[in-house]
């Protein structure tokens, strides 16, 4: 006697189901997930590199504003004193320990922009104690939009450097140090100044 339930308890093709099995679930999850972990750790990278430029571009700006100054104090002494202009701009940067090796900084805070007759000779040289000038870290006055010593903490430091080329002529460094992610950075200006009254 046959069992004509055979037929029905085993069919000769299994039909598949429209369903993913297990394993290409998996498969797609993880295609997804490292897609994502690497636009992930792209963004962080470019957000990183953002942070980096702001500050670079920060740091060119103080720097050239270090050799801005000093430009403008030789002018004004050679302009505006009555004789030895260049002498006397000279001893400035001598009494300020601007020829050292660590190097002076400016306080701007007591110059008076209106004071016609010598404009910028208010100008204070201090020396740097340590090699990036450390002990003068600039700081960021946010209602004025200025950087200088006060307000908060802005993370740079401002150094300038002298040295003696000739009796006309000097050379100026503005180097501005930070610190970003653990990383220490610099960027340094150089300019000639001259002399150029005989």
């Amino acid at each position: 006697m046959k069992n004509r339930n055979f037929k029905k308890a085993c069919p000769a093709k299994l039909q598949r189901s429209g369903g993913f099995t297990l394993v290409e679930s998996l498969v797609a999850v993880s295609i997804f997930s490292i897609a994502v972990v690497t636009l992930l750790i792209s963004l962080g990278r470019g957000l990183s590199d953002t942070g980096y430029v702001k500050k670079k571009i920060t740091a060119e700006y103080l720097a050239a504003e270090g050799i801005e100054y000093m430009r403008n104090l030789r002018d004004t002494y050679i302009l505006y004193s009555s004789s030895g202009g260049w002498s006397t701009f000279n001893s400035v940067l001598t009494s300020g320990s601007c020829f050292t090796a660590n190097g002076c900084y400016f306080n701007d805070q007591n110059v008076s922009y209106t004071d016609d007759s010598m404009p910028i000779v208010d100008l204070q040289l201090f020396a740097c104690t340590t090699s990036t000038c450390s002990n003068a870290p600039l700081l960021y006055n946010s209602a004025t939009g200025k950087y200088g010593y006060t307000g908060s903490s802005s993370g740079f430091n401002r150094q300038v450097r002298v040295n003696t080329i000739n009796v006309n002529e000097i050379r100026i460094r503005s180097t501005v140090y930070w610190t970003q992610n653990s990383s220490n950075y610099s960027i340094t200006f150089s300019e000639n100044l001259y002399n150029w009254v005989e």
